[in-house]
């Protein structure tokens, strides 16, 4: 037997057979053109050398560094510029020799890199023409170009350098001048405080101000002692001593003193004589209090807005103002002595700020010193790069009076005539052959890898056993004398489906636990995968082997096939299909002649409502009262990819069977399927048949059922009975 891939290359070569022998033939003929082309013309081959130019001397460094990087960008690309092959061209046509631009290029052939004994690099270049003469002298040319191009090329390097450094020149200019105008500007404002700190006034201004506030301590001192004395002998502080002395000096003041005595005076010797709500003693009573406001007033008037003790009354005002001449001489001493004593404060906290801020110009001397050393060291490397620019660019300037080429000739082009080989016919039409052949094959590979179709039963058992999916039965293509539908008791091929049937009860047991399964649903993931057939011959083989068996046609969208096996329905089912499954069992039910213990309830479809009847109460009573008469029910669902009718029947089943078949089932469906029966928890599947195997029957009956396999079998073999079915895109 051969390999799987073997198998499947065949199949799909036997498909795109026209694709490959179009591959085939197109190489064929494409190596047919080149074994009959006529030979080459010979050519001449003018081979010459270029080596790196080294000068004896060199009074310039730039002008060195040019050279050196022109020899960098010595290239095919460089030495073939599209203006020097233009020139050699227009020079060869003043020659009276023709050779266009396109073919001096495509003939010339340029080694640059390889190294002689002193390390110099040496440019290969060859030319080849028909004619010697001409060879040799477009060699010539193009060795002269090439030379005239890398001296252009250097030359232009040098003026693009000295413009570079014109251009950068002004700004560096312009950065030196900042640089040295913020070193001066730094000198100017912090210069003196650096060099006072160097001869050491700093810190001689800082002693003589500590020196100073020692001073006024010890006068500080003298003056409150002196305060104190007087203020003991006066009973009076300084700003009541102040307030006394200025009310005690006021003639107004005096003045209304006098008034408010002679007025008070009357009222207590009128007092004795007169009511206190006479007329006199009101009046008196309203001068002396408009004496003692005035007295207030003026009062105010005198002293100011000081910080003094407001005067509560007039009383108080009288009292203060009754200095006599030693008190007041006193009052003004104490007064004198507060004055110096405050101007002695405010001296000390002007000196102590200024001793602070001297200690901070003291403490910031090493940083402003850094700071200046940081300018200084901007303006000497700006300076140095400054000067740095000059001298390049004199030096690039010197260097254009000497700029030559990056190459010289070292060996001057020589021309010899080169044969070309003649490739033998013979050669080329086997290598064309063999070519051919691996392209058609490549091609009908490279189509049977894109076709999503499974083509052998081997890939349908490894996508199965990939999934853990078990193989029920290898079912062989029938092409014998025997229908699909295998009435016959002597066909060869009720081993395979009662090897299915018995590998059934097996995978029941251990999908459910029980004995076996009594209502198995059959169905595919698309149409013509032979599931129709598949319930069929299953039954048959169920009903032979002693059980009661039912096949329910549950593909309500397509006409019936019962009338295979002999079966007529009755016409009114297909009215009213509610009551066809509503009424008695045995109404909707029928015996199948020539198989004994095989019934079968036909399909009353096409129906347009089939996923209603599929839900009906009707037919779960159908499917129960069968489950209850019969020991194997069959059903026969719709295909997966057209809609759910499977699946709503599913779970009125113990469970499912999967039909596949090589050369039908596609992969991607399949997948598709297969995953979604893992996900979903409530579908049990029994496994899978493979319908349609290209094996023998008994390969097919050998086969081992832990391999897990697909297969379907192959319509084309049916009979002229199936003929019909197929027309109406049944899946049988």
């Amino acid at each position: 037997m051969a390999s799987p891939f073997i198998k499947r290359y065949l199949l799909a070569l036997e498909r795109y057979k026209w694709a490959g022998l179009a591959g085939f033939l197109g190489v064929l003929g494409f190596a047919g053109v080149i074994a009959l082309q006529a030979p080459p013309e010979p050519k001449y081959q003018s081979e010459g050398v270029l080596r790196q130019n080294v000068p004896l001397v060199s009074f310039t460094a730039t002008g060195t560094e040019v050279r050196q990087i022109g020899q960098a960008f010595i290239t095919e690309d460089f030495l073939l510029a599209d203006a020097l092959i233009e020139q050699v061209s227009d020079e060869l046509a003043r020659r009276k020799i023709t050779i266009s631009p396109d073919a001096i290029r495509r003939n010339t052939l340029i080694g640059v890199g390889d190294d002689d004994d002193n390390g110099v690099q040496r440019v290969v270049v060859r030319f080849e023409w028909f004619e010697p003469e001409a060879s040799e002298i477009t060699l010539g040319l193009l060795f002269e170009g090439m030379i005239e191009l890398s001296r252009i090329a250097n030359k232009a390097r040098l003026r693009a350098i000295i413009e570079a450094l014109d251009e950068r020149l002004p700004s560096v200019e312009t950065e030196l001048r900042q640089a040295e105008q913020l070193l001066e500007e730094y000198d100017r404002i912090e210069g003196p405080a650096i060099q006072a700190a160097l001869d050491g006034s700093l810190l001689g201004n800082i002693s003589g101000s500590q020196q100073q506030q020692r001073q006024n301590l010890i006068i500080l001192a003298t003056l409150d002692a002196q305060m104190q004395s007087l203020q003991a002998r006066l009973g009076l502080t300084p700003d009541q001593a102040y307030a006394s002395s200025a009310l005690s000096a006021d003639p107004i003041i005096a003045n209304l003193r006098t008034q408010i005595l002679d007025t008070e005076t009357q009222i207590r010797l009128l007092s004795r004589d007169l009511r206190s709500a006479h007329p006199t003693m009101v009046q008196l009573q309203s001068d002396l209090a408009a004496y003692e406001y005035l007295l207030r007033e003026r009062a105010r008037e005198v002293i100011g807005g000081g910080p003094l003790t407001p005067l509560p009354s007039g009383n108080a005002v009288r009292q203060d103002s009754s200095l006599d001449p030693a008190r007041a001489a006193l009052a003004n001493e104490l007064v004198s002595l507060k004055t110096q004593r405050d101007a002695l404060v405010q001296q000390q906290q002007t000196l102590a700020l200024s001793e602070v801020q001297l200690r901070q110009q003291y403490a910031s001397l090493p940083n402003k010193q850094l700071e200046r050393d940081r300018l200084a060291q901007q303006v000497v490397l700006k300076r140095a790069l400054y000067d740095q620019i000059q001298a390049k660019r004199i030096d690039a300037e010197a260097a254009e009076a000497e700029t030559v080429s990056s190459l010289t000739i070292a060996e001057p082009p020589a021309t010899i005539l080169e044969v070309p080989e003649t490739p033998n016919k013979l050669v080329v039409l086997a290598g064309g052959i063999a070519l051919g052949v691996m392209v058609g094959g490549g091609i009908v590979f490279l189509l049977d890898m894109l076709d999503g179709t499974v083509r052998t039963f081997e890939d349908l058992q490894g996508i199965l056993r990939d999934q853990d999916i078990p193989v029920l039965g290898l079912i062989p293509e029938i092409r014998s004398r025997f229908a699909p539908i295998l009435v016959q008791a002597d066909t060869p091929y009720s081993d395979s489906y009662e090897r299915c049937r018995s590998n059934l009860r097996l995978a029941g047991s251990q999908v459910n636990g029980a004995a076996a399964p009594k209502v198995v649903l059959i169905t595919s993931t698309r149409d013509q995968e032979g599931k129709t057939i598949s319930a069929f011959n299953l039954a048959i083989a169920s009903a032979r082997a002693g059980r009661r068996t039912l096949i329910v046609e549950a593909d309500l969208r397509m006409p019936s096939q019962a009338r295979k096996i002999g079966i007529d329905i009755d016409p009114q089912a297909i009215v009213e299909p509610l009551r066809y499954y509503g009424g008695q069992l045995g109404e909707s039910v029928r015996l199948v002649p020539n198989v004994e213990n095989l019934y079968i309830s036909p399909s009353p479809g096409p129906q347009r409502q089939a996923a209603a009847i599929i839900e009906s109460s009707e037919m779960r009573r159908f499917l129960d009262d069968a489950r209850g008469r019969f020991d194997m029910v069959i059903l026969d669902a719709p295909a997966l990819s057209y809609n759910n009718d499977a699946m709503l029947l599913e779970g009125q089943t113990d469970g499912m069977i999967l039909v596949t078949r090589p050369g039908y089932t596609e992969k991607a469906v399949l997948a598709t399927a297969l995953e979604q029966f893992e996900e979903t928890e409530d579908i049990d599947l029994f496994g899978a048949i493979i319908n349609g195997a290209d094996v023998s029957v008994r390969d097919a009956v050998d086969y081992d059922d832990d391999l897990g396999v697909h297969s379907l079998a192959d319509e084309d073999s049916f009979s002229a009975d199936l003929e019909e079915v197929r027309h109406s895109r049944v899946d049988f």
